[in-house]
């Protein structure tokens, strides 16, 4: 039977619900993102990307690059809610759907030929079903597997539809460069090129025996079959989350030791928080680092026991940070926790039975007042208040 596998990827979405709600936004370049000095973009319509704009840069850029666009704050509580609908469409058209974010999705439909004449007309109905209920425009990639399927839905945006086809891979996959294979980042690319594989196809047709000296078995392994159009990997309708975290970028650099301490605190309540609102408890604790010149180091440690409790997440982080070398002034911090294990029965232990009352407590006051009901002494003197 062949696999046919659908990435779908709404086009510019937060920029796009914008514009659909707001006339006067139509045709003119829409930015969102954070409005802060330190803010990044989280969408760019079309209009504003033809003046360089794109996600994930610096808010600061992005008006000087387009000085007469419309920034927005955005309203994500309805980007949530057309997100619904989104996925409500996916529903309909198969029952295996894979949520990647809030506006892109993989869809598997194979053996639907009973609902379908041919793949490219039944995601034409999907695209025309988006478009009549949200108002929106999404791109639409269809190939056997899910990396061809998002190579393909990437390939002719805005509002395109793309088919790769297993005898479409050396014509269409091995032009692009390594940087689109899914899981290679610079440092990747760097080192692929200096092993002289530019494009997909130079990987493809290199050697398996170099590649596994330079990144190790499974990497190259790994490389080689996507370089080949080959994924075998399924389309996984209930997703797990992976981690439970939270970071922040500062409106101003942090350059002592002391700010840091206070950030990692407050972090570490806000983890602590989520994990055990979920009911999870964390064995690998990672710390994020982002410096004033956008260099980004990760650190993490996998603990003896798993933890929820925000006194031992800010321990974890802190011994962490104390191991990572200073370079400069910090302007994100970023506490995560993994590698979950399902909350248990109270301890018979007197120590650690009393921390699980107090934070019973802590959360009962959290879940009926807020988060923010609850300070660290440490913190009250930022601004009587406990926030950052």
């Amino acid at each position: 039977m062949q696999r046919w596998i659908m990435h779908v990827d709404m086009d510019a979405f937060f920029a796009s619900v914008e514009q659909r709600d707001h006339e006067e936004y139509r045709g003119k370049p829409v930015i969102v993102g954070g409005l802060s000095p330190r803010g990044v973009v989280s969408t760019a319509s079309y209009e504003a990307r033809r003046f360089g704009v794109h996600s994930a840069m610096p808010m600061s850029t992005a008006r000087r690059r387009c000085p007469d666009g419309i920034f927005l704050p955005g309203n994500f509580a309805l980007y949530r809610q057309v997100s619904a609908q989104i996925f409500a469409v996916f529903n309909r058209f198969s029952p295996r759907v894979e949520p990647i974010s809030i506006d892109e999705g993989f869809l598997d439909i194979t053996g639907m030929e009973r609902l379908m004449t041919q793949p490219r007309a039944y995601a034409v109905q999907l695209k025309q079903a988006i478009r009549r209920e949200t108002g929106l425009v999404a791109s639409v990639g269809l190939a056997p597997n899910k990396f061809l399927a998002k190579i393909a839905s990437d390939m002719d945006k805005p509002d395109g539809l793309v088919v790769i086809s297993s005898e479409d891979v050396e014509r269409i996959l091995w032009p692009l460069p390594v940087s689109r294979i899914w899981g290679v980042g610079k440092k990747t690319a760097e080192r692929l090129s200096a092993l002289g594989y530019l494009t997909i196809g130079q990987l493809a047709q290199g050697s398996l025996t170099r590649l596994t000296a330079s990144l190790g078995q499974h990497a190259a392994r790994q490389l080689m079959a996507l370089a080949h159009g080959q994924d075998d990997r399924p389309v996984e309708t209930a997703r797990e989350a992976q981690s439970v975290g939270r970071e922040i970028t500062f409106d101003r650099d942090l350059c002592t030791d002391e700010e840091v301490a206070e950030q990692l605190l407050v972090l570490a309540g806000q983890v602590g928080w989520r994990l055990r609102r979920a009911g999870l408890q964390a064995k690998t604790i990672q710390l994020k680092i982002r410096m004033a010149d956008f260099t980004t180091y990760t650190r993490r440690h996998t603990l003896p026991t798993a933890i929820c409790y925000d006194e031992d997440i800010y321990v974890a982080a802190r011994e962490l940070f104390q191991v990572f070398p200073r370079r400069g002034a910090i302007r994100l911090l970023g506490i995560s926790g993994s590698g979950f294990e399902t909350a248990g029965e109270l301890s018979l232990f007197a120590d650690t039975r009393k921390k699980e009352e107090l934070y019973g407590a802590i959360d009962g006051l959290k879940k009926r007042f807020g988060e923010q009901i609850i300070t660290k002494a440490p913190l009250l003197h930022k601004d009587g208040r406990g926030k950052p």
